[in-house]
C-alpha cells in the first residue's frame, strides 16, 4: 500500500468543465484530495434550470442557457446516463428568416431554390477546406465566401444564419473561422448537422434535448462527493491565485458571512474574510478572462499566459424569456405558409427528379411545421441577427417527460424519485395534444453583443408583461483569430506551473468540449479516463488530449484505439 499523501487539487469553477474534473479525479481517493471553489450557491456554470408557472405554460420549469446536444456528445451523454439521467431526442426543425427570406431544413422554399447552384458549391467548398484545413483555420467565413464566388445574398440569407445557429455567435459571424464550420459538418466528434446538397441542412436530423439540468448538476455533484476525497465549496469566491512555484499552489479566496477561517487570513476592504489555502495544483474551470485576473493576483500570468488567455474575446449578450407570441408572429415564421413553399418544377412529380420528395416535405410541413430554432437578420445589417427558440417544442417536459428525461421507472432509484416520462422522439399530432397553445409556449429570445449591436436590438418589442425572465450572458466570440492565436497553443500553457485550464473556449463553445476539457485535466494529473475504451466518447477525448494539451492518451490506454 501507497505511503504517498494524496495529490491536493483546488478546482476553481463547477460549471461542466470544473465538475468532469473534479469526477474523473474522485475516482482515484487515494491519489488525490480534490477541493471545488464555487462563487455561486450551485454547480452548473451556464447549465441553470429556472422556475416557471406551471398551470400557464404546462410545465414547471426551463433549462435556462444549455439546451441540448447533437448525438455527436458522447460523453455528455454517457455521463448523464451513469448518473441516472437521459437527454430526448427531438427533431430540430429550424425558421430561418421571415417573407421572401425564409428557408427552413423542413420544407423547400422559394430561397432555397433560387440558391439552388449555391447550395451545391458550398458542398465543394466544404471539401476544399477539409482538405486544406491548416489554412483555412486562418481564413474568416466572409472571406471564405468570396474567395469561392459566394454571392453576398448567399452569405447574408444562409451561410451567416447556419453559423450563428452552429456556435450561437450571431453578430461574430462573418468573423468564424471557416475549418470549424468545416469541422460541424464533416468530424464524425463534433458535427451538428448533415450537408444537403439541395436544402443545405439535411431534413430534421435528430437533436437532443437535456433533462433538468438543475437535477442533474446536484446528482454530478452528490456522485463526486460520495468518493470522499472531494469537498464542494460553494459560496467560496477565489480571488487569486497568489503564489506558484515549483512545488505548490497557493490560492486565496473569500469565505462567506459567518465562516471563520481556520487559517491565517486578512480583512478585505468591505470587512469580508479573505483566507488563504496551499495546493499541489489547480485547475482553473472558469473563462479565460477570470484566468487572467486570478493570476495576475500574485507574481502574475507568464508572457505566454497573457498573450494566449488575453487573446479570447467576449461579447454581452442577453436573454429574454417570454411568452409574447405576437413578438415571435412579427420577427419569424412561426407556422407553415404554402406561399413561401417552393413552387415544384414538375407539377406530376416522379422519383427522379426529386419533386415526390419535395411534395411529401411539404405535406409533412403543413400539418407538423414545429420550428424550435429561429433567426431574424437585422435589415439595417443583414450580417447581424438575432436568435430565439420555442423552448416548449425544444424540452420534453412541456409533452409530460420528467426532470429525470425518458429513463424506465425501474431502472430508477428510489434515492432520485419517481419522475420518469415517455421515452423516444415526438413530432406531428402526438406532441401538439400534450403542448400547450402557441399563446401559452415559452420562448427564448437571444440579443447579441450589446457593445456592437444595440441599437438593432427589438428588445423593446417585447411585452413587460410577457418577460419571465432575464440573463445577461458573457459569451466568447469563436472569431478566425480564436483559432490562430488561442487554440493551437493551448498545450504551451497547460500544465506550466502547476496550472491546468479547462473551460468549452479552450476549443469551441460546446457543452462536450467543457466536459472533455475537464477529463483532460484530470488525465493530465494522473487520473484515468472515465469512459476508457469507449470509442464513441475517447475519439474526441484524444483529439482534445493532443490539441490542448500536446499529449497522447498513455500507452495503456491507446490499446484497441487509434487514438
Amino acid at each position: 500500500m501507497s505511503t504517498t499523501p494524496p495529490r491536493r487539487v483546488a478546482i476553481v469553477g463547477s460549471g461542466a468543465s470544473g465538475m468532469s474534473a473534479a469526477y474523473a479525479l474522485s475516482k482515484h481517493p487515494d491519489k488525490f484530495s480534490v477541493t471545488v471553489f464555487e462563487k455561486q450557491d450551485v454547480p452548473g456554470g451556464m447549465a441553470t434550470s429556472i422556475d416557471i408557472d406551471a398551470d400557464k405554460f404546462g410545465a414547471s420549469y426551463i433549462n435556462d442557457g444549455v439546451q441540448g446536444c447533437s448525438p455527436a456528445f458522447a460523453n455528455t451523454m454517457r455521463l448523464f446516463r451513469e448518473l441516472g439521467y437521459e437527454a430526448t431526442e427531438v427533431d430540430m426543425q429550424i425558421s430561418f428568416g421571415k417573407g421572401g427570406d425564409f428557408w427552413s431544413n423542413v420544407f423547400p422554399s422559394e430561397l432555397t431554390a433560387h440558391f439552388a447552384g449555391d447550395i451545391k458549391k458550398f458542398g465543394r467548398a466544404l471539401k476544399v477546406i477539409k482538405a486544406l484545413e491548416g489554412p483555412f483555420a486562418l481564413v474568416p467565413v466572409h472571406v471564405m465566401l468570396r474567395l469561392f464566388g459566394f454571392s453576398k445574398d448567399f452569405g447574408e440569407k444562409m451561410v451567416y444564419p447556419l453559423v450563428a445557429l452552429f456556435f450561437g455567435t450571431g453578430n461574430q459571424t462573418p468573423y468564424i473561422s471557416s475549418a470549424i464550420l468545416e469541422r460541424v459538418f464533416k468530424d464524425p466528434s463534433m458535427k451538428l448537422f448533415e450537408y444537403n446538397d439541395k436544402s443545405l441542412l439535411a431534413s430534421i436530423p435528430k437533436m437532443y434535448a437535456f433533462p433538468k439540468l438543475h437535477d442533474v448538476y446536484s446528482a454530478w455533484r452528490d456522485a463526486t462527493a460520495a468518493s470522499g476525497n472531494v469537498t464542494f465549496r460553494y459560496a467560496h469566491e477565489v480571488t487569486g491565485v497568489v503564489e506558484r512555484t515549483k512545488g505548490h499552489v497557493v490560492v486565496e479566496y473569500r469565505l462567506p458571512p459567518g465562516i471563520e477561517s481556520a487559517s491565517s487570513s486578512q480583512s478585505s476592504s468591505n470587512g469580508a474574510d479573505l483566507t488563504t489555502t496551499v495546493f499541489d495544483a489547480i485547475i482553473l474551470a472558469v473563462d479565460a478572462d477570470a484566468a487572467l485576473k486570478l493570476l495576475s493576483a500574485g507574481k502574475g500570468p507568464s508572457w505566454l499566459e497573457k498573450k494566449i488567455l488575453g487573446a479570447v474575446k467576449y461579447l454581452r449578450d442577453v436573454t429574454i424569456t417570454h411568452s409574447d407570441a405576437d413578438y415571435m408572429r412579427k420577427y419569424y415564421e412561426t407556422a407553415f405558409n404554402p406561399d413561401l413553399a417552393a413552387k415544384p418544377e414538375n407539377e406530376g412529380g416522379n422519383a427522379e427528379d426529386g419533386s415526390s420528395s419535395e411534395q411529401d416535405a411539404l405535406a409533412f410541413a403543413r400539418d407538423n411545421f414545429r420550428p424550435l430554432y429561429y433567426t431574424m437578420q437585422y435589415p439595417e445589417n443583414r450580417a447581424k441577427l438575432e436568435m430565439s427558440f420555442d423552448l416548449t417544442h425544444y424540452q420534453p417536459q412541456f409533452r409530460g417527460v420528467g426532470p429525470r428525461g425518458p429513463v424506465a421507472k425501474d431502472k430508477q432509484s428510489d434515492a432520485q424519485g419517481d419522475t420518469a416520462g415517455s421515452s423516444g422522439s415526438e413530432s406531428g399530432d402526438d406532441a401538439k395534444d400534450k403542448e400547450p397553445p402557441f399563446e401559452r409556449h415559452v420562448f427564448q429570445t437571444i440579443f447579441l453583443d450589446e457593445e456592437g449591436s444595440s441599437k438593432l436590438w427589438t428588445i423593446g418589442d417585447i411585452k413587460k408583461e410577457d418577460r419571465i425572465y432575464e440573463k445577461w450572458w458573457k459569451q466568447q466570440s469563436h472569431r478566425w483569430q480564436h483559432y490562430a492565436r488561442v487554440v493551437p497553443w493551448m498545450w504551451m500553457i497547460n500544465g506550466k506551473s502547476n496550472t491546468y485550464y479547462a473551460g468549452a473556449w479552450t476549443v469551441l463553445n460546446m457543452h462536450e468540449l467543457a466536459v472533455t476539457s475537464g477529463f483532460a485535466a484530470a488525465y493530465q494529473l494522473g487520473a484515468d479516463y472515465p469512459f476508457k475504451g469507449d470509442e464513441d466518447c475517447q475519439r474526441l477525448f484524444a483529439l482534445y488530449l493532443g490539441l490542448s494539451h500536446g499529449s497522447r492518451m498513455r500507452k495503456e490506454d491507446r490499446k484497441g484505439i487509434m487514438a
